[in-house]
């Protein structure tokens, strides 16, 4: 919701001499009013906020461009790279109200991000950051249907008792449904939902049968051999160990690093030379255990002030450079980054590189050779690490205790939006302690499997 709030005011400076509607939304009827007004100025080229209603349906447009002789032109502003279906709903509610309340609408547009734009030495060319879409024709098509579909949802709202619905994909598309928990309060804890990769083919087949949990579903019911293992673990309550579980880690050590990387995703980029939604590495951690045992542990943070990346670089190299160990991941992402360095830095490609040649991913080993019923049916870090370590966990971790958490942290940081030294120091603090945290879990991970495959 910051992302889009963000955007949205910034779609704003291309429209100079505009006026925000500034009532809340409690204020509906303060806000019409206020738009009324505005609209009736000549001198006001464009409205954000600008509020509606008709039929008792209230609408705020973010963006209400005066065009000549009268019209007007609707500006929707999105913060993603481009339409989706469901934009055009939203538009087709607010082109119904529009036009009911005697506006004259003559042209209607999306404002998206524009992923191809590269932020240059002079700084946001805003104009070039937004594509302006032209969706008049797709939304004309959904707006014919409107007085037809408009019954239903008013018939929905209107109701005292939550509609019956049963879960399925439609909980997560467009919008993760707020009643998740409340609709899945009475399934199973091996819930079918919960089974990985399961088609809608197999669950419908399923749900003919009258079978919600995993652990009922028959040994002849056509899965994969990776859903059998966990079918028949889920329902044993036993482990599933692959005897081939030590040649597959012969490759892996000791001695060996762990690495894990963190990176934001800035909609706005902050950095000359990068685009919108660009991967920004900006931190990484690095634990070693030598021949001996012994576990060290080296880490990156940068400061957001400049472009991170070359100096994210170049401090891995000289981390990476005093072994020709295996350095241990856990998925492809740090892989992926790599490469995106190494094109971005011609002159570091030969380490970088090297690296990558060193590489070697846990996650498949997890996938493919050991299934605990503690996973949960998630092969995510986060899950195995406590499942095959008692006693690891990430509950302590203060602030930042994942991924897209580490992420947003930064993202203020860079941004400027946090400056306070004390609020800093915490937010760097934390950052540091989760980063750590995952390549440790790495570590307890390796040696826990190294456990299970021995003789």
């Amino acid at each position: 919701m910051d992302i889009g709030q963000e955007v949205g005011q910034k779609a704003h400076l291309l429209f100079p001499g505009g006026v925000r509607i500034a009532e809340e939304p409690w204020q509906h009827a303060e806000a019409v009013t206020r738009t009324a007004k505005l609209m009736n100025d000549a001198f006001v080229p464009a409205i954000f906020e600008a509020a509606f209603d008709y039929e008792d349906i209230r609408i705020r447009v973010d963006v209400l461009e005066r065009l000549a002789d009268g019209a007007w032109g609707l500006r929707e502003v999105k913060s993603s790279s481009g339409l989706k279906d469901h934009y055009l709903d939203d538009v087709a509610v607010q082109t119904y109200v529009l036009r009911g309340a005697g506006i004259a609408i003559l042209s209607i547009e999306l404002l998206h991000v524009n992923t191809d734009y590269v932020r240059g030495p002079g700084g946001m060319s805003w104009t070039e950051f937004f594509t302006r879409l032209d969706v008049g024709e797709a939304v004309a098509a959904r707006e014919v249907d409107m007085p037809a579909r408009l019954p239903a949802m008013r018939d929905c709202l209107s109701r005292i008792d939550l509609p019956a619905a049963k879960p399925g994909s439609q909980c997560g598309s467009p919008y993760t449904c707020e009643f998740w928990d409340h609709c899945t309060a009475d399934k199973p804890a091996d819930w079918i939902g919960y089974f990985p990769r399961l088609s809608e083919t197999r669950a419908s087949e399923l749900k003919a049968r009258g079978i919600e949990a995993i652990s009922d579903i028959p040994s002849d019911f056509p899965l994969t051999p990776k859903q059998d293992i966990i079918r028949d673990a889920t329902a044993s309550g036993q482990p599933y160990v692959a005897t081939e579980l030590g040649r597959l880690l012969d490759a892996f050590g000791p001695p060996a690093s762990y690495l894990d990387f963190e990176a934001m995703m800035p909609p706005i980029p902050l950095y000359e030379g990068t685009r919108p939604y660009q991967t920004i590495p900006f931190q990484w951690s690095l634990h070693t255990v030598d021949g001996d045992g012994v576990l060290n542990h080296t880490e990156f943070l940068a400061d957001g002030a400049n472009d991170p990346r070359r100096q994210f670089a170049e401090t891995l190299i000289d981390a990476l450079a005093c072994s020709d160990d295996p350095i241990i991941v856990y998925s492809a992402y740090e892989r992926t980054r790599l490469k995106e360095l190494a094109a971005d830095f011609p002159d570091l490609n030969t380490a970088l590189n090297t690296a990558i040649s060193r590489l070697a991913d846990l996650l498949p080993i997890v996938r493919s050779a050991v299934y605990f019923p503690e996973f949960r049916f998630s092969n995510s870090i986060k899950s195995v690490a406590p499942a095959l370590c008692p006693g690891f966990s990430y509950d302590d971790l203060d602030g930042v205790a994942d991924g897209g958490a580490a992420s947003a942290a930064f993202l203020l940081l860079a941004s400027g939006r946090i400056t306070d030294p004390g609020e800093v120091g915490q937010l760097r603090a934390a950052l540091l302690a989760y980063c750590k945290r995952d390549t440790l879990a790495m570590v307890e991970v390796h040696q826990a499997l190294a456990r299970l495959a021995a003789p």
